[in-house]
């Protein structure tokens, strides 16, 4: 298979990938990463396998006036990238919030195997926490409670399935 195949079989996975997220269908994400998928971001950290996928579908079973636009792919033989935003509630304060996201893939047998989304955590923290993420959310004590709150989330999702 050429490289320009393979650019057009990666751009199609990665676009795959989010047409499904805007149908809130983690089956349909997670059908796009390979079984040992790394998944990295600055609230979950980084999640391995079916954690990356679980943690989908949590997500989009608790999902409150969510939509998300995605543009910019692009993608060769090994790797890509896409732009998104996702505007959702965030269920724990009801605020809402618009998350503006650059997403790096590594990219294997026509699979996503290396997902990194990178966005501005204090910016969420603060239309997700109002005050509080106003005033603290660029600490790190903030920030790790954050995301010891999100892994607790999902280790429940998990544990409930």
């Amino acid at each position: 298979m050429s490289e320009t195949n393979i650019s057009d079989e990666h751009a199609d996975v990665i676009a795959r990938f989010y047409e499904a997220f805007n149908r809130l269908d983690a089956e349909g994400m997670a059908a796009c990463y390979t079984d040992d998928v790394l998944f990295s971001d600055p609230v979950f950290g980084e999640l391995r396998g079916s954690q990356a996928g679980d943690m989908w579908r949590m997500l989009t079973s608790r999902a409150q006036a969510f939509s998300v636009i995605f543009d910019h792919v692009r993608a060769d033989e090994r790797s890509g990238a896409a732009h998104w935003v996702a505007s959702y509630l965030f269920s724990q304060t009801g605020r809402t919030v618009v998350n503006d996201v650059q997403a790096r893939f590594v990219l294997r047998d026509g699979k996503i195997c290396e997902h990194h989304d990178h966005f501005d955590l204090w910016r969420w923290s603060r239309q997700a926490l109002g005050a509080k993420g106003v005033l603290l959310g660029w600490t790190p004590l903030v920030q790790n409670a954050i995301r010891a709150q999100a892994q607790k989330g999902l280790k429940a999702f998990q544990a409930g399935r």
